[in-house]
């Protein structure tokens, strides 16, 4: 296998969703672990750009990487070592969660279980999937994920590539929205936008219809944009895409 470039780009989950979020107008604070290695500031350039708070505890733990392979019609691979994002929950002991909070899972689930307890709402992105330990109050899978998860008794947003998404509450579909055209050129974090535009829109008071049409909007213009946290969009973006 040949590739035709390589490129180091900040990114991460977790990462993605805060940096998403603050560029859609929320107020964000990140919690996680990075090691005592040349990757730690490389993989914090992003966040402190966007403003984001951050609560960060170095550890003797690589700090966490991944290697995303990008085909040329925009899907990728993706292979993670999480490093020192196994010792996020030694944060989440010393940081009182409040509000509203969103995790996902490459985290240990002792740190989603810490936020549960603290979080008013919570928003569990279930993605590298497992079985949750906790009820989030909404979950963002795809259909893979989904069956790796279980039922869910609270509000499940499914997401179903170039479709759309739905918006599931005890298995009936409540809401559902498709994705502006756009072309294709990397899926990297396009599901951390759709996640984070969701996420921030219900909590802005929106209609769940028009929550889901933003979201599938911001992870639209993510997959028409190359790199990670690069890709994701702010919200005047979103506005002006969805005008379009």
């Amino acid at each position: 296998m040949t590739g035709a470039t390589l490129e180091r780009i900040p990114g991460g989950k977790g990462a993605n969703q805060a940096v998403a979020a603050a560029r859609l107008g929320a107020d964000v604070r990140f919690v996680g672990c990075v090691g005592r290695d040349f990757a730690a500031e490389e993989a914090l350039t992003g966040v402190r750009e966007a403003d984001v708070e951050l609560h960060i505890r170095e550890v003797d733990e690589a700090t966490g990487i991944a290697l995303i392979l990008v085909a040329a019609d925009g899907e990728n691979q993706v292979v993670v070592v999480p490093g020192a994002n196994a010792e996020v929950d030694l944060v989440a002991q010393s940081h009182k969660v409040s509000g509203a909070a969103l995790c996902q899972l490459e985290i240990p689930d002792t740190a989603v279980e810490q936020t549960r307890a603290q979080a008013e709402w919570l928003c569990v992105n279930a993605a590298p999937a497992r079985p949750l330990t906790v009820e989030p109050d909404l979950v963002v899978v795809n259909r893979y994920e989904l069956d790796a998860i279980g039922g869910q008794r609270g509000l499940v947003a499914l997401t179903l590539g170039e479709e759309g998404a739905v918006l599931l509450e005890g298995g009936a579909e409540v809401a559902r929205a498709a994705p502006p055209r756009v072309e294709a050129v990397d899926g990297t974090a396009a599901g951390d936008a759709f996640t984070s535009c969701l996420v921030v829109s219900l909590l802005e008071g929106r209609e769940r219809n028009e929550a889901l049409r933003r979201a599938c909007a911001a992870g639209a213009i993510a997959a028409s944009r190359f790199g990670a946290q690069p890709s994701l969009p702010t919200a005047r973006e979103v506005d002006a895409i969805l005008r379009a």
